[in-house]
């Protein structure tokens, strides 16, 4: 413990670990004797537990061990609103906008605390702010807090209603020339993702084709795994209306995503990336651009079975798209060459969905004719007869 407090119910926990507890879980109670527990709830600093843990730390310094800190007066709602009024002047918003960051990192009541002195949005208009003048400094610090603290969802609907700007300030920093690039970038995109949560149809039917252009840029140079997720969850969101499909092949995002595949990422990178890929495949533009890649289909082929049944469904729904509307005889030869014949005979006989299995067997019979000569399948085939 660094700084011990205790609850109403008499039991003393380290204050950061209790006060998420509190926050995070749906039904708070007191871990120990599972009486209830309100999310405010009162904690009293236990100073006596404290001391005697310092006095330990002090005895066993020479054993390596560091004495813990006298915590900090606990920070108020006052506090962060004079913090806030500093963000004005020019001369002290860089140095404000660090103790803020400092102060989200430090624990929840913390965050809890800046929510409801409103500074989510304060940082929001920040960004906008930095966008129109074309400003970057300050920009970093901004993403962090709101990472830190994430966005309420009735704030982000509100704010959507009273500020379309953000999409544009957002967009604007994912594809800007800053330090730290890989990070700053990865936060604008995890911000962009909250937004887009609770954005409205309205706000996603208005998206322009240099969004998409700047979220494929963004998978091209390549930033954290958390900042990939949160752009491939973006273009997830957006994908439900058509223009938005359209502007994303004509942005050459098809292309990132397979290219992002062919890397091998972890398995949610993948269920999302196959996630988008399987939307853009309901157009002929999105398979044109699907198969002018070399590797599109082997890359698919191989994620099945291999990562976990969200992919197997998404794969198997992009080769059902392509051999039902693009099935060339060349496509349906590298289907073959590349594996994608077996491991769809393998779904068959593979513990999954009965819908897989469905969909897997009418790929095989409706081109059954172009597979039949292939060794591997033969067997399989000759049982869907």
């Amino acid at each position: 413990m660094r700084d011990p407090v205790t609850a109403i119910t008499g039991i003393t926990y380290d204050r950061e670990s209790i006060e998420h507890w509190l926050s995070t879980s749906e039904n708070t109670a007191c871990p120990v004797t599972k009486q209830p527990l309100q999310k405010d709830s009162d904690l009293t600093p236990n100073h006596t537990l404290r001391r005697l843990i310092q006095a330990w730390c002090t005895e066993n310094a020479s054993h390596g061990v560091d004495r813990i800190p006298t915590p900090k007066p606990r920070l108020d709602k006052a506090s962060v609103l004079k913090l806030m009024k500093n963000l004005s002047r020019h001369e002290l918003q860089i140095k404000t906008l660090s103790q803020l960051e400092s102060l989200a990192a430090e624990n929840e009541r913390n965050r809890r605390c800046m929510v409801d002195a409103g500074l989510p949005r304060a940082m929001l208009l920040l960004i906008v702010a930095c966008f129109k003048k074309g400003q970057v400094s300050g920009i970093q610090e901004a993403l962090s807090i709101l990472c830190f603290i994430k966005i309420p969802r009735s704030e982000s609907r509100v704010f959507f209603s009273e500020n379309y700007k953000i999409i544009e300030s957002l967009t604007w920093v994912l594809g800007c020339r800053v330090e730290n690039f890989a990070t700053v970038k990865s936060h604008a995109a995890s911000v962009l993702k909250m937004l887009v949560l609770e954005a409205g149809s309205g706000v996603l039917e208005r998206l322009k084709p240099e969004f998409f252009a700047t979220i494929a840029g963004v998978l091209r140079e390549g930033i954290t795994h958390q900042g990939i997720n949160a752009a491939l969850q973006v273009l997830l969101d957006a994908c439900s209306w058509g223009r938005n499909r359209k502007m994303m092949v004509e942005s050459g995002v098809v292309f990132e995503l397979i290219e992002l595949e062919l890397g091998s990422p972890e398995r949610r990178t993948t269920e999302l990336n196959l996630g988008v890929l399987s939307h853009l495949c309901c157009c002929a533009e999105g398979r044109d651009q699907f198969l002018s890649h070399g590797g599109s289909i082997a890359v698919v082929a191989k994620r099945i079975l291999r990562v976990s049944p969200a992919v197997d469904d998404r794969a198997t729904q992009i080769l059902s798209l392509i051999c039902k509307f693009s099935g060339t005889s060349r496509v349906i030869q590298e289907m073959v060459d590349f594996k994608a014949v077996p491991k769809l005979c393998m779904l068959l006989q593979a513990d999954c969905a009965p819908f897989l299995k469905d969909k897997a067997r009418e790929i095989l019979k409706s081109l059954s004719d172009e597979w039949k000569n292939s060794p591997c399948s033969f067997s399989f085939l000759s049982s869907l007869e």
